[in-house]
């Protein structure tokens, strides 16, 4: 594939502006505490969203996005911000960026006092592991792959904005103790959960999405933190072997299956797009091999062949909750999401980045 810059670059511009948008106007029952789908509620898939946007605005200094990103927090905030828990975290990776640049006190305040809550009172399970609490549900026992950029990537950059080493320490402590239960050693994959009460990993499901936490959000963490060599080493080695295995996963479409290593589950969008990231980004890093870029460039172009003509990124999974067999994600439905744009746009904007990086080198 032969990357255009310029189509990308009209590609992220149809995405951004449908994300800004982006509600539940097909009647879509959600079953969840707070709304999913809607751009303009403060839960997960808005936080993933929310950084899409973030990092689009940082590649162009699009002033018209990062006023929306300001209104947006102004607007929750004031509103009122709802429970504190791992998923609820997730608009806080967001937030403390847009404090460090602004320095606006109720920003600053918020990101205190909620990355404090987490060192103190976040429900922890086994091996000190942060219990995959949500909306509504403890999850006692339960640790899912998820959390790690749903809250450990806010507290890492807590710790380095409120210049807290402890918060740092913690951040890579629930690196490895994730990996410890949730990586899948004869696969090179990961499982979406654990559960310390009964020792399990549920079904031992290697999910899409669930993986591309993983492949993308490593690097997000090496960005936001020095790690000594020993520790970065364990993690990219782990990153490593998770990219082998799903190079030998993508399917003829460039995309990947929703339960990564069952064919005859559907094909999934914002998987694909975490992992194309991850790639593509690992190339232009020096953390991957040349010989992986293909691969991530088959991504990009399956990512935007799925892209409407109102900038909708289509084939996307709801909400997913950990399951006990492969039927249990095979029946997630399919639904446009703001994590879904927003992973796309991460996507779009690292392979201008890429090209950018390429032309200068050339």
């Amino acid at each position: 594939m032969v990357v255009h810059s310029k189509l990308i670059e009209s590609k992220v511009h149809l995405v951004k502006n449908a994300l800004k948008s982006l509600k539940n106007d097909d009647g879509f029952v959600e079953e969840f505490p707070i709304g999913l789908i809607d751009i303009n509620l403060w839960e997960w898939p808005q936080g993933v969203g929310i950084y899409g946007l973030y990092k689009y605005y940082k590649l162009t200094n699009d002033q018209e996005t990062l006023q929306f990103l300001l209104d947006w927090f102004d607007q929750r905030i004031a509103e009122g911000l709802p429970e504190k828990n791992v998923n609820t975290m997730a608009p806080l990776l967001t937030l403390i960026h847009l404090a460090e640049e602004t320095n606006d006190s109720k920003y600053i305040a918020v990101c205190d006092e909620w990355s404090t809550w987490i060192m103190e009172e976040m429900i922890r399970t086994g091996d000190g592991a942060l219990q995959h609490m949500i909306t509504g549900d403890p999850n006692d026992g339960q640790i899912l792959i998820d959390t790690l950029f749903m809250t450990v990537l806010f507290l890492a950059k807590a710790g380095t904005y409120f210049k807290r080493p402890e918060y740092i320490e913690e951040a890579k402590n629930q690196f490895l103790i994730h990996i410890k239960y949730l990586y899948d050693k004869e696969t090179g994959l990961f499982y979406h959960g654990w559960d310390f009460n009964e020792n399990h990993n549920y079904g031992a499901v290697r999910w899409g999405r669930g993986n591309g936490w993983y492949t993308c959000g490593l690097l997000e963490f090496f960005e936001i933190v020095e790690l000594e060599k020993s520790i970065k080493d364990y993690l990219l080695a782990t990153w490593h072997s998770q990219v082998k295995a799903l190079s030998k996963l993508q399917a003829d479409s460039g995309l990947w299956h929703t339960v990564l290593d069952n064919p005859s589950s559907y094909e999934e969008t914002s998987a694909t797009a975490a992992f194309g990231y991850g790639i593509i980004k690992g190339v232009r890093k020096g953390y991957l091999d040349k010989a992986y870029l293909p691969i991530g460039l088959k991504a990009l172009e399956a990512v935007m062949d799925v892209i409407d003509e109102q900038g909708v990124v289509q084939k996307v999974s709801y909400g997913t909750p950990v399951g006990l067999d492969d039927e249990f994600y095979k029946n997630i439905p399919i639904s446009p999401m703001t994590y879904g744009q927003a992973l796309a746009i991460l996507l779009l904007v690292e392979s201008i980045e890429f090209v950018t990086s390429e032309t200068v080198k050339n």
